[in-house]
């Protein structure tokens, strides 16, 4: 009988079966074209949110598919779930979700990438995990923390993605976002990636895009963001059973889950030894001023 893991090590030995090699080359190998746009970033630091966002721009609020990466996809998965990076997309430009770091995402289109403060991506990753990747209840924060999220998932460590990213925010084809900014002034975030991805922003598309984007619509269309084609198609691979809850966005009051001082601590300590000497950023909140 399939059955979710309750140890870091069974959860590793499952992520392990996640995708491919064959699916990641596939990923790397895509021709970009000028228009093309990748939503790239570290897991849970909003890539959902900025793909219904961009999807909404480019087609005046189309909410005519399953799952969200079902018109948006995922590049360096798209083989493993039996889709085509090179297939025609509803609208332009096309778009596409990456987790790869600037060194590895095929160049020549244009990249909007979202930053996060650490403790919440930590959260959300532990909240997207739990009820589907491990059995609720099995694993707690601290050692979901201390012998996960420290040392990284398939996507690489958090920190290693701002130290590849930060270096390219004054490009002219990057568009450097941080979450925090983006929730306290979602009308300039809309204003902002329209402007990059040259889409004239109307009034009337404004207001839709800004119903679309916000927390109470996705929430009431939550199965249209909770990666259920991504279940159907890898569930099974990574022997996790079926009915598994990996909702993106959040229906019930989390607010409860707080990290541990000594997880805190260590936190801060990742950031003191992986950016403060890549990039001279003493901590995140560094980062956002000098955005």
């Amino acid at each position: 009988m399939l059955r979710r893991p309750t140890t870091i090590e069974e959860l590793k030995q499952r992520l392990a079966l996640f995708s491919t090699e064959e699916s990641k080359q596939h990923g790397l190998s895509y021709q970009a074209r000028a228009t093309d746009t990748f939503i790239a970033t570290y897991p849970k630091c909003g890539t959902t949110w900025v793909q219904q966002l961009v999807h909404c721009l480019r087609t005046g609020g189309d909410m005519d598919f399953a799952e969200i990466t079902e018109v948006v996809p995922w590049l360096e998965l798209s083989h493993d779930l039996g889709m085509d990076n090179t297939s025609k997309q509803k609208a332009r430009p096309h778009a596409f979700k990456s987790h790869f770091h600037w060194q590895d995402i095929p160049k020549g289109g244009r990249y909007i990438h979202v930053t996060r403060n650490a403790k919440d991506v930590l959260l959300s990753f532990y909240r997207f995990f739990e009820g589907w990747f491990f059995e609720k209840n099995s694993i707690d924060l601290e050692t979901f923390a201390t012998q996960f999220f420290l040392h990284g998932s398939a996507s690489g460590k958090y920190w290693h993605h701002i130290n590849a990213w930060w270096p390219q925010r004054n490009r002219d084809d990057v568009l450097f976002l941080a979450y925090e900014n983006m929730m306290a002034e979602p009308e300039r975030l809309i204003r902002c990636v329209a402007d990059f991805i040259d889409i004239t922003l109307s009034d009337d598309l404004l207001v839709i895009t800004k119903e679309k984007i916000s927390a109470a619509f996705m929430r009431k269309h939550v199965n249209q963001f909770n990666d259920h084609i991504l279940r159907n198609k890898r569930d099974p691979i990574c022997g996790l059973p079926s009915g598994g809850d990996s909702a993106k966005i959040s229906t019930q009051n989390t607010n409860k889950l707080t990290p541990s001082p000594f997880v805190l601590t260590q936190l801060e300590q990742k950031w003191h030894d992986i950016v403060t000497p890549e990039t001279g950023l003493k901590n995140y909140e560094e980062l956002l001023a000098k955005l």
